[in-house]
């Protein structure tokens, strides 16, 4: 059986990747990638979709002390393929289908077999998309990026 959080290093942060992309897609998107799933595969709950909350912390300066933010609603399953195969969905908000369809598709990569039509076919389109959508918002952030600068006047020593 194959269980979450086992493995070698390279499978763990290819893992970490996926369900970083699985998070972060729209349920829209992720429902079109679920469609290109030839079937849904047979599985049993092990944790229904449910809504709960979770403690954001920030960094002061990005790199400083951790300090509690504030509270995120997020939804969370875990599923089990007939094959063993544990699968987890956390999304934020509160959206059961797609913690759901994030699960059943962090179970089907999780199968060697499957794992190179599936990043083809969902997780390349999505972390496209999503990298297309950061570029618009680096963009637009740039271009409102004001330059400051200080003029040194010639009566002034240095």
């Amino acid at each position: 059986m194959r269980a979450a959080g086992h493995g070698d290093d390279s499978g763990n942060a290819a893992r970490r990747s996926w369900l970083s992309v699985l998070a972060r897609a729209p349920r829209d998107e992720l429902e079109a990638a679920f469609a290109h799933v030839p079937e849904c595969p047979e599985h049993r709950f092990l944790r229904q979709p449910e809504i709960g909350l979770v403690m954001v912390q920030g960094r002061a300066g990005g790199s400083g002390n951790a300090f509690n933010l504030g509270e995120m609603t997020v939804t969370r399953c875990a599923l089990q393929l007939a094959d063993g195969t544990i699968g987890l969905g956390y999304v934020q908000g509160r959206d059961r289908r797609r913690a759901e369809i994030a699960a059943i598709i962090d179970a089907l990569l999780q199968v060697p077999e499957r794992r190179a039509d599936l990043e083809t076919v969902v997780i390349a389109p999505l972390a496209a998309a999503q990298a297309a959508r950061r570029d618009a918002r680096s963009r637009k952030a740039a271009s409102t990026k004001v330059e400051f600068f200080t003029m040194v006047r010639g009566d002034n020593p240095q």
